[in-house]
């Protein structure tokens, strides 16, 4: 639903709202909330709602603490985990500075305006997200350990598979949200799921990545697991992923689908530190279908972007190095950025590697380029780089960059 001011207010009055969370993330990506009754949001709406910013890492320090919330009635949505009687309903928030000004380290404010570039271009990006998670019991302390839920394989059924009716019920509930599954399924590794859902624009893509992370780890806790979205919970075991696909409208934009592609290739090693923020991001890569190289094929699942075989009207990329544990409002700005930089110089797309990398010769792959090998090269790739500088704040370079 795409709700106005107004409908809001009346949804709240009428649904029996009892309690209004407004949403934000801190710049890595940890989402963030804080509660309002029904009586505080016209305030909410008119003036923001503030909050002690130098609580949350990047956001500031005791010497400016101030900020404010102003909720976007667009992306208002009920909690179906929450009671019926005096629901929960959420919105996500922008962030403003006591003086009215965006705030700079807001990354939902910061990909708005990505969006905007492009548009002013006459083009749309649509995002679709797969984020894979692990499913691990807890101990009699109700704290997580890393005993994974079952030993199934790939796309395994009932009873090797055990976290069928865990998916169902967050399919289900995702639904109730207005968040449309496409397809779920139990992934390689023991107790490793995924759930894909239909892709959109992406503002509301990302929000939906969002939403999506705090259905699966409460609609695991309410069944006595832990999901646990790091990049790479056990070592001997497939990583999670966070594949990206991407296209372009309209179709005359579409036709320049390859220009995009180069740009984001051109873009891969600066972005890295960005999509890949974690030490143990780098213990994914490499392994396991994950990438290493800066190449792309048709379908091949090597490499770190793969044309998947599809419609014309379907026609996309996919990024394979992403982890979950990427700020997807970055993730997808910088995405839009690269692929707009290819579309404007009408970058020629390099030759296909369309064989298998993991088991090419060392001769042969001494040819492209590596993407980072651990964290430290990510951040000096980054840290210097004139276009990561030219489309981040150096708020949050300097946040992600740093020592």
């Amino acid at each position: 639903m795409n709700y106005s001011k107004e409908e809001v207010m009346q949804y709240v009055a009428e649904e029996d709202v009892k309690f209004i969370r407004l949403a934000f993330c801190d710049v890595f990506g940890k989402q963030k909330n804080i509660s309002i009754m029904p009586d505080e949001l016209p305030k909410a709406f008119e003036h923001g709602i503030a909050f002690d910013a130098s609580a949350i890492k990047g956001f500031g320090d005791e010497a400016h603490s101030d900020l404010f919330l102003h909720p976007d009635p667009s992306t208002l949505t009920w909690l179906p985990w929450r009671p019926e009687h005096g629901k929960v309903v959420r919105m996500f928030c922008s962030i403003s500075c006591p003086d009215g000004k965006p705030f700079s380290c807001d990354t939902r404010t910061l990909l708005k305006s990505a969006v905007e570039e492009a548009e002013a271009l006459g083009c749309t990006f649509y995002f679709g997200a797969e984020q894979e998670f692990y499913l691990f019991e807890l101990d009699e302390n109700n704290e997580p350990t890393r005993k994974p839920y079952d030993h199934a394989g790939y796309m395994d059924i009932a009873p090797d598979d055990k976290g069928e009716n865990v998916r169902r019920e967050i399919c289900l509930t995702l639904e109730q949200m207005g968040i449309m599954p496409e397809s779920s399924h139990h992934e390689e590794g023991p107790g490793q799921n995924e759930i894909d859902f239909r892709y959109t624009e992406a503002l509301e893509a990302t929000d939906n990545v969002m939403t999506f992370q705090t259905v699966v780890k409460t609609i695991a806790r309410r069944n006595g697991l832990y999901a646990d979205f790091s990049p790479k919970p056990l070592g001997d075991t497939p990583g999670n992923g966070f594949h990206i696909n991407l296209s372009v409208r309209p179709d005359s934009f579409l036709k320049k689908l390859n220009a995009m592609t180069a740009g984001i290739l051109d873009k891969a090693v600066p972005m890295t530190a960005f999509l890949n923020p974690s030490e143990s991001s780098y213990r994914r890569l490499g392994k396991m279908k994950a990438p290493r190289y800066v190449t792309w094929s048709a379908e091949n699942r090597s490499q770190l972007i793969r044309v998947p075989a599809a419609a014309n009207e379907y026609r996309r990329i996919e990024l394979r190095s992403p982890d979950p544990s990427a700020n997807p409002y970055i993730a997808f700005t910088l995405l839009i950025k690269a692929g707009l930089s290819g579309i404007r110089s009408d970058l020629a797309l390099p030759e296909p590697a369309d064989f298998n990398l993991y088991t090419a010769s060392e001769e042969t792959l001494a040819s492209f380029t590596k993407l980072p090998g651990d964290l430290k090269q990510a951040k000096a790739a980054a840290k210097d780089d004139g276009w990561i500088k030219a489309n981040l704040p150096s708020q949050i370079i300097d946040i992600y960059c740093a020592e």
